[in-house]
């Protein structure tokens, strides 16, 4: 990777606007924004979204506070990515709710058909990522799984296996949401109550 970062003009637009959200002089609290601007400019450009040191410093300068302030930042929150990921980035939830429900069936699932034996690892053939993290609240239908942005719920080894195939061979990801065609986070046997609603 480069030792220099430079902003885009796509991020360009994006970083003008992220930073008009606080007032003059609390520049810095644009940070989180900024560094997924970083990260999306990275994933855009190399198809592996993370931010590299060099882009932590482009946002310090931009935002005119120091490195080690931006470094913590981007250190201690899960969504930025700072090491290169795989094109699909695996992100299981293990944390109770999902646990109790299954998310062991999808760590396996995952290390199937990635070939991936660890947390942390990525793939051979570079498109997948495999990370733990902590809830992401989805609890109500899981187990779940991050893929990059979007969340695939009610999941289990099967459905799983079958999403991640789909990715090997060359597809798109599907529509997010639940695997199971339940409607936001209603019982599994459908609403219950309030099944009128008065016009």
């Amino acid at each position: 990777m480069s030792e220099t970062f430079k902003f885009d003009e796509i991020s360009e637009a994006a970083v003008a606007k992220a930073i008009a959200n606080y007032p003059v002089g609390k520049q810095a609290s644009a940070v989180m924004p900024l560094l997924d601007i970083v990260q999306r400019q990275i994933g855009r450009l190399t198809g592996s979204a993370w931010v590299p040191v060099a882009g932590m410093d482009e946002v310090a300068r931009r935002l005119g506070m120091p490195p080690v302030r931006v470094y913590e930042v981007a250190t201690f929150y899960l969504m930025f990515n700072t090491k290169p990921v795989g094109r699909w980035h695996l992100q299981v939830c293990t944390t109770t709710p999902c646990w109790l429900r299954g998310s062991d069936e999808i760590v396996a699932a995952c290390k199937k058909v990635s070939g991936i034996s660890a947390f942390g690892e990525s793939s051979e053939d570079g498109l997948f990522t495999l990370s733990e993290v902590e809830c992401l609240g989805a609890c109500v239908n899981a187990p779940m799984l991050q893929i990059n942005d979007d969340y695939y719920e009610d999941l289990n080894a099967e459905r799983c296996e079958a999403l991640l195939a789909g990715l090997k061979s060359g597809g798109d990801l599907p529509p997010a949401g639940s695997t199971t065609g339940r409607h936001n986070s209603e019982p599994e046997t459908g609403r219950t109550t309030l099944l009128e609603v008065e016009g």
